[in-house]
This record gives structure tokens, sequence and C-alpha cells, in this order.
């Protein structure tokens, strides 16, 4: 049996203020990963303002495991370097869905729930869950750790792929 309770649509808007790794800039990619899944954007040549504006899925068994990101400089003759990581829990998204459920038909730009930046997330600045188009996206910032400086700027999204099955 399938034990998929939805996919999380990641969209991975830009990286701002990424750390130089290389001699004057860096050439940045994005890994996600949550439990035994990885996946990766493309890598941006000698940018630490990259703009990458990938869509990127995960099968979300799980809901308490939080998505975890990194961010890498691509050297091409050595291991690539580390350029800072974050980490990030999908349980008020998830929170948010259900309460849009329960009040249908709200209108776009509606805000469904804030998420504060505290020591027990990254985020830069408080994120907002709001109806978009009638579906329910979380927008945020990351502030990357074990690293100098730099930010991720992302979207979530939940696809039910069971509408009648409990989040």
């Amino acid at each position: 049996m399938d034990d998929t309770l939805g996919l999380l649509k990641i969209h991975i808007s830009r990286g701002i203020n990424l750390a130089v790794r290389d001699v004057r800039s860096s050439d940045p990619y994005v890994v996600v990963r949550m439990g035994k899944q990885k996946l990766r954007t493309r890598v941006v040549r000698k940018n630490l303002n990259p703009e990458w504006n990938e869509n990127l899925t995960l099968r979300v068994t799980d809901p308490d495991l939080p998505v975890k990101l990194a961010v890498y400089d691509r050297d091409r003759f050595s291991l690539d370097d580390k350029m800072g990581d974050a980490e990030f829990d999908i349980r008020p998204l998830l929170e948010a869905v259900r309460m849009a459920a329960d009040l249908q038909g709200l209108e776009d730009g509606t805000v469904v729930k804030r998420v504060l930046p505290s020591r027990q997330n990254c985020l830069a600045e408080e994120s907002c869950i709001i109806v978009s188009n009638g579906k329910v996206v979380q927008h945020m910032f990351l502030r990357l750790r074990n690293v100098e400086c730099g930010e991720i700027q992302l979207q979530l999204q939940w696809v039910p792929v069971n509408p009648s099955r409990e989040l």
C-alpha cells in the first residue's frame, strides 16, 4: 500500500547575497532532502544572487520530517564547497491546507496562517501562507546557517494525491 500523503511542490526562486567560495564569486546550486529523497537545481555560474526559478517535487509520507536544504558551490577539479544550509517544517502548511478546506471559497490573497521567525526555524522574516489561484501556498525566505551570509527564497504548495485521505 502506498503511504503517500501528498506531494510538496517547492519552487526555488533565487539566492540572495550568497557566500563567495571561488576567487570572486561562486557557482551555486541547491540540494533538497526529505527522508531518503534528494533533488537538486541546476548550477548557476559565477553568481552570488542566482535565479533558479525551478520546481522540485517531493513525495510526503511523514509530515513530521523536516525538509533540508543545502547550497553548494560547484567546483570542477575538487569537491564542491558547502555554502550554507537550512531546514523547514511543512506542518504549518498542512495545517493551513486543512483550515482552507474548512473555509472553502477564500479569496485570492487571503492569509490563512503566519509563521514567525524564531530560534527554532531558519526563517529570515515572517512567512505567510496564502490562497493563490484557489491553492494554498507558502512564501518563505530562509536564512542559511553555517555560513557567513546568504538567503534562499522559495514557495511551497501542497498537492493532495488522495483528497479523501486525512492529513
